[in-house]
């Protein structure tokens, strides 16, 4: 005989239907869902899981954690979010607005000096990468500007610009393919 998957009474019936519906969260809302089969119709894990559109393992870790936790295993945020950071994002800004003061003057910031400021705050190097990604979350995308192509030669692009303009005319074939 398999094992029936109960929840405990933590909350009521009504309670717990009434969070299933008025959750904005999906995953909050899915996990309602989950511990209201478990409370209303104890059964195996894998009908509760055939029911819910969830795998076997989500049914026993929402029930399990459900039953050490109560309602905090539901209502409780996950893990995410930037927990290995160097600065949080308004040290961040107060660190970029001078390179933006700069910026809107027209002076151009490059990611070396981004870079060595950085590092010179925290106190320890960093990859370049990471500044990037610094300068990328606050909406800077163009790091420095390039005034000309580094393989450009005069005589390449003038001869470009005459074959460009010789082949604009319409001197293509238009027999049909054999």
């Amino acid at each position: 005989m398999a094992r029936v998957t109960k929840a405990l009474a933590h909350l009521s019936v009504e309670e717990v239907k009434y969070r299933l519906k008025t959750d904005s969260r999906p995953w909050c809302r899915q996990r309602w869902l989950i511990i209201y089969n478990a409370l209303v119709e104890p059964r195996k894990v894998e009908e509760i899981a055939r029911h819910c559109g969830v795998s076997k393992a989500t049914v026993h870790q929402v029930i399990s954690t459900y039953n050490r936790l109560g309602i905090e295993a539901v209502e409780t945020a996950g893990k995410g979010g930037r927990r290995h950071e160097y600065l949080s994002m308004q040290d961040e800004k107060q660190f970029l607005a001078p390179f933006f003061a700069r910026a809107e003057v027209g002076e151009i910031a490059t990611a070396t000096e981004v870079q060595c400021a950085f590092e010179a705050l925290i106190g320890r190097e960093v990859e370049e990468s990471t500044i990037y990604r610094l300068l990328h979350r606050h909406g800077w995308r163009k790091l420095m500007p390039r005034s000309k192509h580094p393989q450009a030669s005069k005589e390449a692009q003038e001869l470009f610009k005459k074959l460009c303009r010789a082949g604009s005319s319409s001197n293509y074939h238009t027999s049909p393919r054999r």
